[in-house]
């Protein structure tokens, strides 16, 4: 191999070197935002201002990189142990459906970073619900979870918003309570029911002694209308149909009809 040919192979390699070189130059100095992130720039380690949208962005090769955020909705479910304003225990099951908001995800990342679910919202959670379920007692716990999840809602987006965090829904999926906590429910329950039984059964019997009331106002009624109508041509009618033809017997000197008789 003479000089020359050595001077061909150096040259290839350098050719092939740069055209590589230039190969990772050009691809790296582009990345691909997908819909629902935002993309953070990072040059040697720190965070810069300008934030990438979706689409296909431009970054200096070697020297930036892009860290994604995640912007969608997302759920964070937790299990947790608080107690209410009577002092019961309550284990709760929640889902909260939150989100990154995007015009400050470069703060969040810059001050938390990509770990926020652990790092502040998890202990938001647990705080919030706290703080809400020792306003309620646990039977109002049980009737109000509606209103109850909406004060979380409200109380943990008061404690996340600093970060950029947004929260969509707060969801209490389960409430359980001690054992004697559920039994004196259930015994509450029953006599409840019992009262209510009571209450309509006495009801009932209202009801049916008015009925006779008014049956017994209407009997009466309808026999002083008869009364009154008892006129003296129904008389004479009653005493035609029971006279037999003959004509009244006479004692003394007067003529008696004995009407009465006739009319049995």
């Amino acid at each position: 191999m003479n000089i020359n040919d050595v001077k061909t192979i150096k040259k290839g390699i350098l050719g092939a070197f740069i055209v590589v070189l230039a190969m990772i130059l050009i691809f790296g100095s582009f990345r691909t935002i997908n819909s629902g992130e935002v993309g953070i720039r990072v040059r040697f380690g720190k965070v810069v201002t300008t934030q990438m949208d979706e689409g296909v962005n431009f970054k200096i090769p070697l020297i930036e990189k892009i860290v994604k955020m995640n912007i969608q909705v997302q759920k964070a479910e937790v299990e947790t142990a608080s107690a209410s304003k009577d002092l019961q225990d309550v284990k709760m099951k929640l889902a909260v459906n939150y989100r990154v908001d995007g015009t400050k995800a470069t703060e969040l990342y810059k001050n938390v970073g990509t770990n926020y679910d652990e790092v502040v919202l998890q202990p938001a959670i647990q705080e919030s619900i706290k703080a809400v379920t020792s306003q309620y007692t646990a039977e109002e716990l049980i009737a109000n979870r509606s209103e109850v999840s909406q004060k979380c809602t409200e109380t943990l987006q008061g404690k996340v918003a600093k970060y950029g965090l947004m929260i969509d829904n707060f969801n209490i999926i389960n409430f359980d309570f001690s054992a004697e906590f559920n039994k004196a429910i259930e015994e509450k329950q029953v006599a409840e029911q019992k009262v209510l039984t009571a209450k309509q059964e006495l009801e009932k019997e209202k009801i049916e002694a008015e009925k006779k009331v008014v049956k017994a106002e209407a009997e009466k009624k309808a026999n002083e209308m008869k009364q009154q109508t008892l006129t003296d041509n129904i008389i004479k009618e009653k005493f035609i149909e029971k006279w037999d033809g003959k004509l009244p017997t006479v004692s003394g000197g007067n003529s008696i009809f004995n009407i009465s008789e006739m009319l049995k």
